[in-house]
């Protein structure tokens, strides 16, 4: 199984997609109960969406399923959110709260050194390698971080999420030009509401690596599945209607963030 899957573009754009992996090695399948086994907080065909919009983007993929270990938290364990509910490095729950692990098979500390190892570091090891490469190629490297999530999970958030979340870390992660520009887009998408570092602010993957004064930028995209699934259940099928859709706003994002990475690189 490869853990990590990496497509070198020409433009200074790197799409990272740390949650669409579905893979589960056997040792660690067997361990997880029926409900653990439905994979369901998966980032589902949230490649496949953002797929051909940006010839020459890079792209940086993890393979392996979040249960088997979280690309996007701390490799310390520290909560991204304290306070809230959340998920940890090895989920224990799903984002219902509800167990994923058979009895008596949660993950020890053992088993997260070991996937630390194996999964977790090799994938931030390539995203940090073509997030120097590009940089040192245009001067600047700008990381948009692709997700979603069901647009209603009580054990998470009251109400309804946004359909467009933009994470930004109270905007430290990436340059205001940036933020303003994803922002003018998703906010006047017809028929789609957005929020700048709502409920969720940006994940460990946008927190570390967005560093704007070493012109390397960060934001994250959390979209609703809603907004391009058939359903938020299984089998969570791609809605081909309404992806294309979303994916002319996607598109439009994407440019603007290249325009504005040209912007940025001529300072």
């Amino acid at each position: 199984m490869s853990i990590v899957e990496v497509k070198q573009g020409s433009l200074p754009i790197i799409l990272g997609f740390p949650h669409t992996g579905t893979d589960v090695p056997a040792e660690i399948w067997s361990r997880l109960n029926e409900n653990g086994q439905r994979l369901a907080d998966t980032d589902w065909h949230v490649d496949q969406l953002y797929d051909g919009l940006l010839p020459g983007v890079s792209t940086v993929r993890a393979t392996f399923h979040r249960y088997v270990i979280d690309a996007n938290r701390d490799p310390a364990g520290g909560s991204l959110y304290p306070g809230q509910n959340t998920t940890a490095l090895i989920p224990e729950t799903d984002f219902d709260g509800k167990a994923i692990w058979r009895d008596g098979e949660m993950p020890t500390s053992a088993d997260t050194k070991l996937r630390l190892e194996r999964f977790h570091r090799p994938y931030h090891e390539a995203l940090f390698d073509e997030i120097q490469r590009v940089r040192k190629t245009h001067g600047l490297a700008i990381l948009y971080d692709c997700h979603s999530i069901r647009s209603h999970i009580p054990f998470l958030f009251a109400g309804k999420l946004p359909d467009f979340n933009i994470g930004t870390n109270e905007g430290t992660s990436c340059s205001p030009e940036i933020a303003s520009a994803v922002g003018r887009i998703a906010f006047a998408a017809r028929g789609y509401d957005a929020v700048i570092n709502g409920r969720f602010k940006g994940g460990w993957t946008t927190r570390h690596y967005g560093k704007p004064s070493s012109n390397i930028h960060a934001i994250q995209m959390e979209l609703t599945q809603s907004s391009h699934l058939a359903t938020e259940a299984p089998p969570f099928d791609y809605d081909e209607g309404k992806a294309e859709k979303l994916r002319r706003h996607l598109k439009d994002i994407l440019e603007i963030i290249a325009q504005t990475a040209i912007k940025l690189g001529s300072k």
